[in-house]
């Protein structure tokens, strides 16, 4: 992790707040404030951040731009010329100027965090390490819901959670929490987090 290593904030936005729309029960009740947290430190550090923002192509989605549930949730609301990446398929880097941005800054290192574990932030994270980023993924600022199998049964979001971060595990990311990313960038930055 270098001190230019950047913040990728997935699709924190109001439409997940509707839980039984996205499969019932969701895991990490408490993903977005540990998020807010770990951007409290970035801005703090004056480390770059992105946020990114799904904008279903679908009118009817409750993430369609159209929509209120599109908005970027309060509690990790950009501030000043964060950018807003906006993208329609679940990579944050298909389709946007993600990468460009990255390298037009050096970046070397990212941090993934946001929802859902299994789809968005599972696929930029793939495609973050296969584009030869270190990649970092934070393992209790992200959550998932509910899922139903191919043959009707039901599974629940913390398996799901635990799953897909298994299959991440080491491949293509370093799993990490809350607590031990800030104690990082504390360390990086040589100085005390602000409270």
């Amino acid at each position: 992790m270098e001190k230019n290593t950047a913040l990728i904030l997935i699709d924190i936005q109001k439409a997940f707040d509707d839980i039984d729309y996205w499969g019932g029960n969701r895991n990490n009740p408490d993903a977005e404030e540990n998020a807010g947290k770990i951007l409290d430190a970035w801005r703090q550090y004056k480390m770059p951040v992105f946020h990114v923002k799904h904008c279903s192509i679908n009118p009817y989605s409750p993430l369609s731009e159209r929509n209120p549930g599109n908005e970027i949730k309060d509690i990790v609301r950009p501030v000043g010329n964060e950018p807003v990446i906006k993208k329609n398929v679940n990579s944050a880097f298909i389709g946007t100027n993600l990468k460009q941005m990255l390298d037009e800054h050096g970046i070397h290192s990212v941090v993934v965090l946001g929802l859902t574990t299994d789809h968005c932030v599972s696929t930029t994270v793939r495609m973050a390490a296969n584009y030869h980023y270190n990649t970092f993924i934070v393992a209790d600022a992200i959550a998932t819901f509910d899922k139903t199998g191919v043959r009707g049964e039901k599974f629940d979001a913390e398996l799901i959670h635990q799953t897909a971060l298994a299959s991440l595990k080491d491949e293509f990311a370093v799993v990490i929490t809350t607590g031990e990313l800030l104690n990082r960038i504390r360390e990086l930055n040589g100085s005390v987090l602000l409270a």
